[in-house]
């Protein structure tokens, strides 16, 4: 289990990280989520021990990382890093030296991973003559080329289409799957939606939502309906239970005031308009990010 205590991380007089908790057990993609200049970045980095905590500690199977862990630890970060004046499968291999992996157990494996990413082709060729697609599967490789019991993946679905993105996400369920601890930091979320079972949302700094998807989307659920309608429904953004409303077409996603029940605000359309459809819905991830992000300013 991968734990952070009290995670501060002080920059002359910026509070990079204020104070986060939260703990990962194996086999669980967590998701580590906030807008940009949250703290996110500093929080995996003093994770990976590449920075110091100004105070608090972060402990993996119940001992500090220290330099006997890097073996392990994977690592994607967001700004890319590749030699491009040299051959893939050099590049490749120069990093799973860095991993402590023989010359012998690093080409087999580089050569299992060029295969599975459809890269075999491209291992000779110099990385400035790949797309960038491709160069993205690079460091994709570089990253878990050496199996790590626990991989931070920071944005690694940017630069990918739709196909190589789906491909990265089999990847990564596979990992977990096999008991690994997976951090995926992202502002894609849909994609985090659909990957974690866990979540940290964080904003300047300070955690500001946590747990489990599926309890997180319950307690931002009861609220929330969905209207399929026929007519001029355009008086409902002036009705006082009205939160928030996005209307597409003849449908509209509304979030009701809190403690306002959903059977009186349908007896509030039915006079007015057709209502063809009016269901509870499940708020996804990115409203939530919205919500919980804009009430932390107005709090303030």
């Amino acid at each position: 289990m991968l734990i952070i205590k009290n995670l501060r991380k002080e920059f002359k007089n910026v509070v990079a990280v204020d104070n986060l908790s939260f703990s990962i057990e194996k086999g669980k993609i967590f998701g580590l989520l906030g807008p940009n200049g949250a703290g996110k970045t500093t929080t995996i980095r003093v994770i990976l021990n590449i920075i110091k905590p100004s105070s608090g500690e972060v402990t993996f199977n119940g001992e500090v990382i220290d330099k006997k862990y890097y073996d392990i630890i994977g690592y994607l970060p967001e700004e890319r890093g590749l030699y491009r004046n040299q051959r893939v499968i050099d590049v490749i291999l120069y990093f799973a030296s860095l991993k402590n992996l023989s010359r012998h157990e690093a080409l087999t494996k580089a050569n299992y991973w060029l295969d599975r990413m459809g890269m075999q082709k491209y291992s000779s060729k110099r990385v400035r003559e790949l797309s960038k697609g491709s160069q993205q599967k690079v460091q994709f490789i570089t990253a878990v080329l050496h199996n790590p019991e626990l991989l931070i993946l920071d944005e690694p679905f940017t630069g990918f289409d739709p196909i190589n993105q789906q491909l990265i996400k089999e990847v990564i369920l596979s990992f977990a799957r096999e008991g690994r601890i997976i951090i995926l930091s992202t502002h894609q979320m849909e994609t985090a939606e659909k990957l974690c079972s866990d979540i940290l949302l964080i904003n300047e700094g300070k955690g500001v939502c946590s747990g489990s998807l599926s309890s997180i989307k319950k307690r931002f659920a009861a609220n929330n309906v969905k209207i399929e309608f026929e007519g001029d429904a355009s008086f409902i953004s002036s009705l006082p239970m009205i939160e928030s409303i996005d209307f597409y077409n003849n449908c509209a996603e509304v979030q009701l005031a809190e403690n306002y029940q959903p059977n009186l605000f349908l007896k509030s359309l039915i006079e007015k308009i057709t209502i063809k459809h009016f269901s509870i819905i499940e708020p996804t991830l990115n409203k939530i990010f919205i919500d919980v992000i804009k009430e932390n300013h107005t709090n303030k």
